[in-house]
């Protein structure tokens, strides 16, 4: 069976075509965010693209597209933004509502979305997002240091990550550390701007190659993610896969036995985690052992097995629609 998989979203197409199991053939047609990448060019490559079955990223222009070449069955990934956000816009809103009505498949990568999908569509269920257990794997904790390391890892979009929201409540944290984040996103200037108000010690390196953000996870002490709008993000999955502690703000009642935070503000509480949590080893690891217990469902080659389950099931639709017409 061939899939022809379009675009991505945070590694989540090219970790699961790593554990695919070899009777698919997999054609993964990337892009980039350059204007004639992402119009042209994809529009270019879909047209020509043949498969048994198309997995589409992101309900946008690439989805639509690839409707409206008629190349049936697909499977429509939502990711976040475009179920969150975009659906309401003027301009793009009525692209995702299509697709989400034409798709032959609804798969989003977070619950929090999902009552919306399956407004337009009753196929929709929720995947979760996958993480690479040959890159991302638990490694000891560092020694015991009086100057504790932590790496911010969400990119710096102050209004989807809230990465403001963190670098205020470390700057009331009273134990000695130094803070590591990337120098990415809408906001890394201002995130700069306000890391040096507030007096924090910290360093802002150039993005990662994914494959490497591993090592990033190892060397810290804590990990922290987002404080943004309560979905399960990937660097949140990768830093517990690794063996790290991790404080990342999340809606509890959509990930049920998830032992990370349910709050949306830097408050006392958030503040007297991150000191504790750099203060008690012995706190550290009971953390790291509730995450590695809850990570296992976003281990890739479990989820590999249960899209190559949906796969299956929409070949067979294909082939069932196939008879009936010949």
């Amino acid at each position: 069976m061939k899939i022809v998989m379009v675009n991505d979203c945070a590694h989540v197409g090219e970790t699961l075509i790593k554990y695919l199991p070899e009777e698919f053939k997999v054609l993964h047609l990337k892009r980039t965010r350059s204007f004639f990448d992402k119009t042209f060019r994809i529009t270019w490559k879909i047209l020509r693209s043949k498969g048994d079955i198309y997995h589409v990223h992101y309900l946008l222009q690439d989805c639509y597209l690839t409707l409206k070449f008629g190349k049936h069955p697909i499977i429509g990934h939502a990711h976040g933004s475009d179920l969150r956000d975009t659906i309401h816009s003027r301009k793009w809103g009525w692209i995702v509502k299509y697709n989400l009505r034409n798709c032959d498949k609804i798969l989003v990568a977070q619950p929090t979305i999902l009552e919306t999908a399956k407004e337009y569509n009753e196929t929709a269920e929720y995947f979760p997002i996958p993480y690479d257990p040959k890159l991302f794997y638990p490694k000891p904790l560092p020694k015991e240091r009086k100057i504790k390391r932590i790496f911010l890892a969400s990119k710096h979009d102050f209004k989807i990550k809230g990465t403001d929201k963190f670098l205020y409540a470390l700057a009331k944290v009273k134990v000695p550390f130094e803070l590591k984040t990337i120098n990415y996103g809408k906001d890394a200037q201002k995130a700069q701007i306000l890391a040096r108000k507030l007096g924090l010690k910290a360093k802002f390196i150039n993005k990662a190659p994914h494959e490497k953000m591993n090592e990033l996870y190892w060397e810290a002490d804590l990990v922290l993610g987002s404080f943004g709008v309560g979905q399960l993000d990937t660097v949140a999955i990768e830093a517990m896969a690794c063996g790290r502690p991790v404080i990342h703000g999340i809606k509890k009642r959509y990930f049920p036995g998830c032992p990370l935070v349910d709050v949306e503000t830097p408050n006392d509480e958030v503040i007297s985690l991150i000191y504790k949590l750099l203060s008690s080893r012995k706190m550290r690891e009971s953390q790291i052992s509730k995450q590695l217990g809850y990570i296992k469902q976003h281990d890739a080659s479990v989820l590999a097995n249960k899209i190559t389950m949906i796969y299956q099931r929409i070949g067979h639709l294909r082939l069932k629609k196939n008879r009936i017409f010949m």
